[in-house]
């Protein structure tokens, strides 16, 4: 599908497809806003055919890449480890663990911290967390 014949409706399509909401999508495009407005341009047919194409564009390409990059770095592995040398396996490694990141395999170990409404959440890796060595290392909030 081409791009559409409004300008408008075009850049509103590739603000929802970004990931944009309606309502920010709709002022991005250049609209007064108006969530209502937002809604009906969004419940256009060719607008959501628009951004239906965009979208499925965007994976492909985000596929490609991935799969792309990850062969890469599994052929420079490869080649590494036949070397044997200290240097090259150290390169292998990476390239393992770099290829490992890039498809969600390893996540970096760290905190997160997010306020919720006065709330304070911390998430924290698995790698992260230890089980007390023994009963007395429990704390018991006395």
């Amino acid at each position: 599908m081409p791009a559409l014949s409004n300008p408008r409706h075009e850049r509103f399509a590739q603000a929802l497809a970004k990931g944009m909401t309606q309502a920010e999508a709709y002022a991005d495009a250049g609209y007064k806003p108006s969530e209502p407005n937002a809604s009906r341009l969004t419940s256009n047919d060719k607008v959501q055919e628009r951004v239906a194409e965009l979208q499925e564009r965007a994976a492909v390409r985000t596929e490609i890449t991935v799969a792309s990059i990850t062969e890469r770095l599994l052929a420079i592995a490869t080649k590494a480890e036949k070397s044997g040398d200290a240097p090259m396996l150290q390169a292998a490694r990476a390239s393992l663990m770099g290829a490992a990141k890039l498809n969600g395999l390893v996540v970096e170990k760290g905190e997160h911290q997010h306020k919720h409404v006065g709330l304070s959440v911390t998430y924290v890796t698995p790698a992260e967390t230890q089980a007390p060595a023994s009963p007395e290392d429990y704390e018991t909030g006395e």
